[in-house]
Protein backbone atom coordinates (compact mmCIF):
# COMPACT_ATOMS: atom_id res chain seq x y z
CA UNK A 1 0.00 0.00 0.00
CA UNK A 2 1.49 3.65 -0.88
CA UNK A 3 2.76 5.20 1.66
CA UNK A 4 2.18 8.73 2.42
CA UNK A 5 4.49 11.52 1.89
CA UNK A 6 3.77 13.45 4.83
CA UNK A 7 5.45 10.10 6.93
CA UNK A 8 7.71 10.83 9.61
CA UNK A 9 8.88 10.10 13.33
CA UNK A 10 7.46 10.90 16.67
CA UNK A 11 8.85 13.99 17.80
CA UNK A 12 10.07 14.60 21.46
CA UNK A 13 6.23 16.46 22.19
CA UNK A 14 4.61 13.66 20.72
CA UNK A 15 6.67 11.11 22.97
CA UNK A 16 6.39 13.48 26.01
CA UNK A 17 2.43 13.75 25.26
CA UNK A 18 1.92 10.06 24.98
CA UNK A 19 3.76 9.43 29.01
CA UNK A 20 1.58 12.44 30.29
CA UNK A 21 -1.69 11.90 28.49
CA UNK A 22 -1.87 8.05 26.64
CA UNK A 23 -2.20 8.80 23.31
CA UNK A 24 -1.21 10.47 20.47
CA UNK A 25 -3.18 11.03 17.23
CA UNK A 26 -3.12 12.20 13.53
CA UNK A 27 -0.18 10.24 12.70
CA UNK A 28 0.57 9.59 8.57
CA UNK A 29 0.80 6.79 7.61
CA UNK A 30 -1.04 5.87 3.86
CA UNK A 31 -1.27 8.22 0.71
CA UNK A 32 -5.09 8.33 -0.96
CA UNK A 33 -4.14 5.83 -3.10
CA UNK A 34 -2.83 3.46 -0.27
CA UNK A 35 -6.20 4.37 1.27
CA UNK A 36 -7.88 3.17 -1.46
CA UNK A 37 -5.95 0.24 -1.27
CA UNK A 38 -6.79 -0.49 2.59
CA UNK A 39 -10.36 0.30 1.74
CA UNK A 40 -10.24 -2.70 -0.61
CA UNK A 41 -8.59 -4.72 1.64
CA UNK A 42 -11.28 -4.43 4.35
CA UNK A 43 -13.89 -5.24 2.06
CA UNK A 44 -12.24 -8.09 0.52
CA UNK A 45 -11.28 -9.57 4.37
CA UNK A 46 -15.14 -8.94 5.76
CA UNK A 47 -16.18 -10.51 2.86
CA UNK A 48 -15.21 -13.51 3.28
CA UNK A 49 -16.58 -13.81 6.80
CA UNK A 50 -20.00 -16.15 6.81
CA UNK A 51 -23.03 -13.85 7.14
CA UNK A 52 -23.62 -15.05 10.12
CA UNK A 53 -20.15 -13.78 11.98
CA UNK A 54 -19.71 -10.47 13.17
CA UNK A 55 -16.36 -8.55 12.09
CA UNK A 56 -16.31 -7.83 15.43
CA UNK A 57 -16.09 -10.72 17.26
CA UNK A 58 -13.27 -11.93 15.49
CA UNK A 59 -9.71 -11.65 16.05
CA UNK A 60 -6.34 -12.82 15.43
CA UNK A 61 -6.59 -11.76 11.81
CA UNK A 62 -2.58 -11.18 11.88
CA UNK A 63 -2.14 -15.00 12.54
CA UNK A 64 -4.60 -16.09 9.77
CA UNK A 65 -4.04 -13.71 6.66
CA UNK A 66 -0.40 -12.67 5.54
CA UNK A 67 -2.56 -9.61 3.58
CA UNK A 68 -3.27 -8.71 7.16
CA UNK A 69 0.10 -9.66 8.73
CA UNK A 70 1.90 -7.08 5.82
CA UNK A 71 0.10 -4.51 7.25
CA UNK A 72 0.72 -4.90 10.57
CA UNK A 73 4.70 -5.16 9.54
CA UNK A 74 3.90 -1.84 7.58
CA UNK A 75 8.12 -0.50 8.18
CA UNK A 76 6.21 3.32 8.76
CA UNK A 77 3.68 1.90 11.90
CA UNK A 78 6.41 0.19 13.23
CA UNK A 79 8.71 3.24 13.20
CA UNK A 80 6.19 5.36 15.53
CA UNK A 81 5.49 1.94 17.80
CA UNK A 82 9.40 1.78 18.18
CA UNK A 83 9.65 5.39 19.37
CA UNK A 84 7.41 4.45 21.98
CA UNK A 85 8.55 0.43 22.78
CA UNK A 86 12.44 0.71 21.95
CA UNK A 87 13.58 -1.64 19.29
CA UNK A 88 12.38 -5.09 20.46
CA UNK A 89 9.08 -5.59 20.67
CA UNK A 90 6.08 -7.90 19.45
CA UNK A 91 2.76 -7.67 17.56
CA UNK A 92 -0.26 -9.85 19.23
CA UNK A 93 -3.37 -8.78 17.95
CA UNK A 94 -4.95 -7.90 14.74
CA UNK A 95 -8.82 -6.64 14.80
CA UNK A 96 -11.48 -4.76 13.00
CA UNK A 97 -13.60 -2.58 15.05
CA UNK A 98 -16.75 -1.85 12.48
CA UNK A 99 -19.69 0.20 13.12
CA UNK A 100 -21.82 1.13 9.60
CA UNK A 101 -24.28 4.01 9.27
CA UNK A 102 -26.43 4.41 11.47
CA UNK A 103 -25.34 1.44 13.71
CA UNK A 104 -26.66 1.74 17.66
CA UNK A 105 -23.54 -0.57 19.11
CA UNK A 106 -21.69 1.15 21.71
CA UNK A 107 -18.18 0.91 23.06
CA UNK A 108 -18.60 1.52 26.88
CA UNK A 109 -15.55 3.54 28.75
CA UNK A 110 -13.04 0.86 30.08
CA UNK A 111 -8.99 -0.16 30.76
CA UNK A 112 -7.97 -2.72 27.52
CA UNK A 113 -5.42 -3.77 30.60
CA UNK A 114 -8.08 -4.81 32.47
CA UNK A 115 -9.03 -7.93 30.25
CA UNK A 116 -5.45 -8.66 29.03
CA UNK A 117 -3.50 -11.15 31.55
CA UNK A 118 -0.06 -9.57 30.26
CA UNK A 119 2.85 -8.57 33.04
CA UNK A 120 4.14 -5.82 33.04
CA UNK A 121 1.02 -3.92 31.78
CA UNK A 122 3.01 -2.34 28.54
CA UNK A 123 1.02 -2.35 25.09
CA UNK A 124 0.47 0.31 22.36
CA UNK A 125 -2.64 0.18 20.60
CA UNK A 126 -2.29 1.10 16.65
CA UNK A 127 -5.85 2.22 15.52
CA UNK A 128 -5.43 2.48 11.71
CA UNK A 129 -8.69 4.43 10.43
CA UNK A 130 -10.03 2.86 7.19
CA UNK A 131 -12.52 5.90 6.12
CA UNK A 132 -12.45 9.41 7.80
CA UNK A 133 -13.28 9.08 11.54
CA UNK A 134 -14.68 11.88 13.73
CA UNK A 135 -17.32 12.38 16.80
CA UNK A 136 -20.40 11.64 14.16
CA UNK A 137 -19.62 8.32 13.30
CA UNK A 138 -18.18 7.36 16.37
CA UNK A 139 -14.81 7.90 16.59
CA UNK A 140 -12.92 6.30 19.38
CA UNK A 141 -12.96 8.98 22.41
CA UNK A 142 -10.59 8.89 25.49
CA UNK A 143 -9.65 10.29 28.80
CA UNK A 144 -6.27 12.40 28.52
CA UNK A 145 -4.30 10.89 31.42
CA UNK A 146 -6.52 8.48 32.67
CA UNK A 147 -3.81 5.66 32.07
CA UNK A 148 -1.84 7.17 35.24
CA UNK A 149 -4.61 5.93 37.18
CA UNK A 150 -3.58 1.73 36.50
CA UNK A 151 -7.07 0.42 37.49
CA UNK A 152 -10.30 1.82 37.22
CA UNK A 153 -13.63 -0.07 39.09
CA UNK A 154 -15.40 -1.98 35.94
CA UNK A 155 -19.00 -2.55 36.49
CA UNK A 156 -21.25 -5.18 34.36
CA UNK A 157 -23.93 -3.87 32.21
CA UNK A 158 -25.77 -6.19 29.67
CA UNK A 159 -26.86 -3.30 27.88
CA UNK A 160 -27.51 -4.75 24.82
CA UNK A 161 -25.87 -2.29 22.46
CA UNK A 162 -22.74 -2.70 24.39
CA UNK A 163 -20.15 -4.57 22.32
CA UNK A 164 -18.41 -5.23 25.99
CA UNK A 165 -20.53 -6.26 29.24
CA UNK A 166 -18.23 -4.04 31.76
CA UNK A 167 -17.68 -0.40 31.93
CA UNK A 168 -16.19 2.34 33.95
CA UNK A 169 -19.13 4.40 35.33
CA UNK A 170 -19.94 8.08 34.46
CA UNK A 171 -18.98 9.00 37.75
CA UNK A 172 -15.33 8.10 37.65
CA UNK A 173 -15.33 9.80 34.03
CA UNK A 174 -13.24 13.39 33.95
CA UNK A 175 -15.84 14.99 31.54
CA UNK A 176 -13.42 17.85 30.82
CA UNK A 177 -10.69 16.09 29.79
CA UNK A 178 -12.30 13.71 26.75
CA UNK A 179 -10.77 13.63 23.57
CA UNK A 180 -12.73 12.56 20.42
CA UNK A 181 -9.89 10.63 18.33
CA UNK A 182 -10.98 11.86 15.16
CA UNK A 183 -8.51 11.12 11.75
CA UNK A 184 -8.57 10.89 8.39
CA UNK A 185 -8.37 7.84 6.65
CA UNK A 186 -4.80 6.29 6.12
CA UNK A 187 -4.08 7.89 10.07
CA UNK A 188 -3.20 6.35 13.03
CA UNK A 189 -3.75 6.63 16.45
CA UNK A 190 -1.81 5.37 19.23
CA UNK A 191 -2.80 4.98 22.80
CA UNK A 192 -1.79 3.19 26.18
CA UNK A 193 -3.31 -0.45 27.07
CA UNK A 194 -4.56 1.49 30.68
CA UNK A 195 -6.12 4.72 28.50
CA UNK A 196 -9.87 4.53 29.45
CA UNK A 197 -11.38 4.62 25.94
CA UNK A 198 -15.20 3.71 24.52
CA UNK A 199 -17.21 5.07 21.64
CA UNK A 200 -20.65 6.34 21.01
CA UNK A 201 -23.30 5.14 18.44
CA UNK A 202 -22.49 6.08 14.74
CA UNK A 203 -25.65 8.49 13.99
CA UNK A 204 -23.91 9.70 10.80
CA UNK A 205 -25.17 8.03 6.79
CA UNK A 206 -21.53 7.28 6.93
CA UNK A 207 -19.20 4.30 7.76
CA UNK A 208 -16.57 4.16 10.34
CA UNK A 209 -13.86 1.37 10.77
CA UNK A 210 -10.96 0.93 12.24
CA UNK A 211 -7.93 -1.84 12.66
CA UNK A 212 -6.30 -2.34 15.69
CA UNK A 213 -2.81 -3.97 16.19
CA UNK A 214 -1.59 -4.45 19.62
CA UNK A 215 2.05 -4.12 20.34
CA UNK A 216 4.08 -5.44 23.51
CA UNK A 217 8.13 -5.02 24.23
CA UNK A 218 9.63 -8.19 24.46
CA UNK A 219 9.76 -8.84 28.08
CA UNK A 220 6.04 -8.83 28.36
CA UNK A 221 4.55 -12.04 29.13
CA UNK A 222 1.21 -13.61 28.94
CA UNK A 223 -0.55 -15.80 31.39
CA UNK A 224 -1.46 -18.69 29.35
CA UNK A 225 -3.78 -20.25 31.87
CA UNK A 226 -6.16 -17.79 31.36
CA UNK A 227 -4.70 -16.90 27.20
CA UNK A 228 -4.07 -20.66 26.22
CA UNK A 229 -4.15 -19.26 22.66
CA UNK A 230 -1.40 -16.42 23.02
CA UNK A 231 1.16 -16.57 20.43
CA UNK A 232 2.99 -13.60 19.01
CA UNK A 233 5.54 -12.46 15.80
CA UNK A 234 7.97 -10.56 16.02
CA UNK A 235 8.01 -6.92 15.18
CA UNK A 236 11.36 -5.63 15.51
CA UNK A 237 14.36 -6.58 17.54
CA UNK A 238 15.97 -10.27 17.96
CA UNK A 239 15.28 -10.94 21.74
CA UNK A 240 11.60 -12.21 21.41
CA UNK A 241 11.48 -15.77 21.48
CA UNK A 242 11.95 -16.29 24.88
CA UNK A 243 8.96 -15.97 27.20
CA UNK A 244 5.81 -16.15 25.19
CA UNK A 245 4.68 -19.16 22.08
CA UNK A 246 5.45 -18.03 18.99
CA UNK A 247 3.23 -17.84 15.69
CA UNK A 248 4.35 -18.56 12.23
CA UNK A 249 4.24 -15.69 9.67
CA UNK A 250 0.96 -16.68 7.80
CA UNK A 251 1.58 -18.09 4.18
CA UNK A 252 -1.87 -17.43 2.99
CA UNK A 253 -5.17 -16.09 3.60
CA UNK A 254 -7.13 -18.17 6.15
CA UNK A 255 -10.75 -16.02 7.82
CA UNK A 256 -10.59 -16.46 11.49
CA UNK A 257 -14.72 -16.89 12.73
CA UNK A 258 -14.33 -16.73 16.73
CA UNK A 259 -12.82 -14.10 19.01
CA UNK A 260 -9.95 -16.53 20.57
CA UNK A 261 -8.14 -18.84 18.00
CA UNK A 262 -5.18 -20.91 18.06
CA UNK A 263 -2.99 -20.00 15.32
CA UNK A 264 -2.56 -23.79 14.53
CA UNK A 265 -6.09 -23.98 13.42
CA UNK A 266 -5.72 -21.12 10.11
CA UNK A 267 -2.08 -23.76 8.64
CA UNK A 268 -4.49 -26.35 6.91
CA UNK A 269 -6.18 -23.16 5.18
CA UNK A 270 -2.96 -21.75 3.98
Amino acid sequence: MKISNNIRRLSKSEISQYDSEGFIKNLPVFSKRGVEELQTFFNELKNRLPSNVDINKTNMWHKASKKFYDVAHTPEILDYVEDLLGPNFYLWGGQFFYKPALSQSIVPWHQDSQYWPLKPSNSVTVWLAIFNTDKDNSAMKIVSGSHKTKKYLHNENNNKDYILNQEVDDEQIDKNKIVYMSLKAGEISLHSDALLHGSDANTSDRPRCGITFRYSPSHVKADLNEWPFFSIQTARGSKIHTLNPVAPIPRGEATPIRGFQFHQEFESQW
